[in-house]
């Protein structure tokens, strides 16, 4: 491996993991970041690690399992030593997600999970509004990021200070805001939501309120989406997330072309028109239950790259055409920095106390709603409604 390989930007590297037709290939022994040098695949890592395999095999070719079991054996090793737990977002490589993740799901699944966990550590596998979101409802517990670059464009949309000015021009209108979204962001809200319950929060703070319209924040298209299916005024900001804004109509169309018969679900952080083209749209775990639920022969799921290759683990029996929106803030979390991480106990993530209750207050409030999940999904031919953007 040469040196021009080095960078993720170049599209070749993902963090220390090489993509190739079939999935992630590891880099050579001994030069995985973090791993003391000579470190080997040794009987004691053989023994302890060579039944993961199979969890990974549609994705990392078996004459590269000796470069990966090595690190994942130290990982797993700390874990248990340091009674620390790794939350893997549904967004991880097939490595992270299926080798070394305790907890796999979507973001406020994991942080529901980490509430429940006797762990003195948590390790977010994901991006930095996740491990904010663990430390608010887990203010006992020590919860890191293996990297503090893991942002995300939709989190970084917005700050508190904008939420305050907001309010000052629509008094008296309630603010919900999306769990991607950072501390200070959700601190400044009346109530958080997810893809999964957004319209039934939105229904239920208005009626709580009295009122008939909401202000819903950050994701414009998440916002779009569900006023097309309430009787609610709806009032957005320009946020977007960058991988499921890049969907297209036009790319369904040309997928349904080249695939004939394939279904074809969506997130709603996706464009309307995506909506519009789609079969069914609904969250990360709305998705993962529709394929587990209806097996269909062929499938495309418009959100992130690993999703589709973490699901179609679970499915072995359904096709995947995997068009693929890589998320860069995501990909920085390797199974090298999450070494790194445990081994040195480093990025841990504080969020300030007067910060974190009013933001717990925020996301409890959510949890506290109870909403029928077939409510959770879009429909398609729903009529589409003016929403206004601040």
């Amino acid at each position: 491996m040469g040196r021009e390989f080095s960078n993720w930007e170049s599209g070749r590297w993902i963090g220390r993991t090489l993509e190739v037709k079939n999935g992630v290939c590891a880099v050579p022994e001994g030069h995985i970041n973090g791993m003391p040098a000579g470190t080997g695949y040794t009987d004691e890592v053989k023994s302890a690690t060579d039944h993961l395999y199979e969890r990974v095999a549609d994705f990392i070719p078996e004459f590269e399992w000796p470069a990966y079991a090595p690190l994942v054996h130290a990982i797993n090793t700390l874990k248990r030593d340091k009674n620390a737990v790794i939350l893997a977002h549904n967004y991880m490589t097939p490595d992270i997600f299926n080798l070394v993740g305790d907890y796999r799901g979507d973001s406020l699944g994991l942080a529901i999970e980490a509430t429940k966990t006797d762990a003195d550590m948590i390790i977010q596998a994901g991006v930095h509004f996740m491990a904010e979101t663990s430390k608010i409802l887990c203010p006992d517990k020590r919860v890191f990021i293996p990297s503090m670059r893991a942002g995300c464009s939709l989190a970084s949309s917005i700050t508190g200070k904008d939420v305050e000015l907001i309010r000052e021009h629509y008094p008296g209108i309630p603010v919900v805001t999306y769990v991607n979204t950072s501390a200070d962001v959700k601190a400044g809200s009346d109530i958080c939501c997810t893809s999964s319950n957004a319209r039934a929060v939105v229904e239920h703070i208005c009626a709580e309120w009295d009122v008939n319209r909401v202000i819903m924040l950050p994701d414009e298209y998440l916002a779009r989406n569900v006023a097309k299916h309430t009787h609610v005024e709806v009032i957005t900001w320009h946020g977007r997330c960058e991988v499921h804004a890049r969907f297209s109509a036009q790319d369904i169309r040309d997928m349904r072309s080249a695939n004939p018969g394939v279904v074809v679900l969506a997130h709603p952080e996706c464009p309307p028109e995506v909506v519009e083209e789609s079969d069914f749209t609904g969250s990360t775990q709305a998705m993962s239950d529709y394929v587990k639920d209806n097996q269909p022969g062929k499938v495309i799921l418009l959100t992130e790259c690993s999703m589709s290759d973490n699901v179609a683990g679970m499915n072995p029996g359904v096709d995947f055409v995997r068009p693929c929106n890589l998320c860069p803030h995501m990909k920085r979390i390797t199974l090298g920095n999450i070494h790194e991480c445990l081994r040195d106990e480093t990025n841990e993530v504080l969020v300030d106390e007067a910060t974190r209750v009013k933001a717990r207050k925020a996301v409890m409030d959510m949890i506290d709603v109870k909403f029928d999940p077939e409510k959770a999904h879009f429909d398609p031919d729903a009529p589409e409604k003016d929403v206004k953007v601040i």
